[in-house]
């Protein structure tokens, strides 16, 4: 890819339509690649890593993805040579402190409630262009 993207692997599509709000209230002009579900993710994944495209600036993943789970994406993003580094976000409606707890331990950057209203999912953006050192 030539520009910076982000990978949101999440089947709610509402949850993606305000992320994508969020980032561009913030000036985010990053390319956006949607997955919705976590074999679609891992798939991608394997795509980019043998085509050579270029691993994601951040990627996004709901904890709770059909067929693949979002932890199962988060650990083999950490596996993956070349994705270490990269910031990644535990969206989750979840506010288990087990669940924080196992993804911070997989290497999540964050875990993310799913916030409940429009000012709140804004909020979101900044922490994401933060991530992203924009």
């Amino acid at each position: 890819m030539d520009k910076p993207y982000i990978l949101i692997a999440e089947d709610n599509s509402g949850d993606v339509s305000l992320l994508r709000m969020a980032l561009a209230e913030e000036g985010v002009t990053h390319d956006i690649i949607v997955k919705t579900d976590g074999e679609y993710a891992m798939d991608f994944l394997t795509e980019v890593e043998e085509d050579g495209i270029g691993h994601p600036a951040l990627a996004i993943l709901d904890l709770n993805l059909p067929k693949v789970s979002g932890r199962e994406v988060l650990e083999r993003i950490r596996k993956a040579e070349g994705y270490g580094q990269i910031p990644v976000v535990m969206f989750s409606s979840s506010d288990s402190e087990r669940d924080r707890k196992d993804a911070m331990d997989l290497g999540a950057t964050h875990h993310v409630r799913k916030p409940s209203n429009l000012d709140d999912f804004l909020q979101v953006g900044k922490l994401l262009k933060s991530l992203l050192g924009a």
